[in-house]
């Protein structure tokens, strides 16, 4: 029988700002699909929200592998005849001066980051454009507005998610399926964690809230942007940075 729920699928669901989102959205009485690499964290993701009430599954996949992320979407669409949310937020990162950068170091960074979302809201629209009502959610970046010195891919598989989420939203705003982008500024997760203390003293200088954010104030603007509140919103890059990029 189809899931009665709507149904969310989230990359990079295991850890960080994607563990989240993928709780808030369960909380929201989604049924969320937490995609990752990793099935051993997936698993104590899945016990946690289901302990809590909430209803979640895994999805053990490799993003950068377009074909094996299409099918694990188109899968989910079959086994519970919907795809309502799709949240593109899984990502990587390769730093160093673009001088020095190998080319691999930049092609993984825009597969996994930029590629991979025009692979998987491929899959996921055609439900949402038979049902005419979705949500495509990008998790982009401060660095995809201002820039960053020595992030050129990141940087750039970011910024190209921003024109990735406005022509998508050309493209589906007569289905009522919204496109939207969230960028996120410092937040407190495993990659800002290893920061040196002189450096994050001076990123707390460029924030006006004089803060780091939290995973969880990501995974609020998801969750509003996800649901029947935000029908109007479409096109939007969201900065959720303490104020950094104003």
């Amino acid at each position: 029988m189809p899931n009665e729920k709507r149904v969310a699928y989230v990359t990079g669901g295991s850890r960080g700002i994607g563990r989240a989102i993928v709780h808030a959205l369960a909380g929201a009485n989604c049924h969320v699909v937490a995609a990752a690499r990793n099935a051993q964290t997936l698993e104590v993701v899945v016990a946690e929200e289901k302990s809590a009430g909430h209803s979640v599954e895994a999805q053990t996949v490799d993003i950068a592998n377009a074909p094996a992320l299409a099918a694990s979407i188109e899968g989910v669409v079959a086994q519970h005849g919907r795809l309502d949310i799709l949240v593109n937020n899984a990502g990587i990162t390769r730093d160093g001066l673009f001088l020095r950068m190998e080319d691999k170091d930049f092609d993984d960074v825009i597969a996994t980051n930029l590629k991979s979302a025009f692979v998987a809201a491929r899959a996921a629209a055609r439900s949402m454009i038979r049902a005419r009502w979705g949500r495509i959610i990008n998790i982009g970046s401060v660095s995809g507005i201002i820039g960053n010195a020595g992030q050129v891919n990141y940087s750039a598989s970011k910024a190209g998610l921003i024109g990735l989420t406005k022509s998508m939203a050309r493209e589906l705003s007569g289905k009522q399926v919204t496109v939207n982008c969230v960028a996120p500024g410092f937040i407190t997760t495993d990659m800002t964690e290893v920061l040196p203390p002189m450096i994050r003293e001076k990123v707390l200088e460029l924030i006006p809230l004089k803060r780091f954010g939290e995973p969880s104030d990501i995974a609020a603007m998801v969750a509003f942007l996800a649901g029947d509140a935000a029908a109007y919103v479409t096109g939007q890059v969201i900065a959720v940075d303490g104020g950094m990029s104003m």
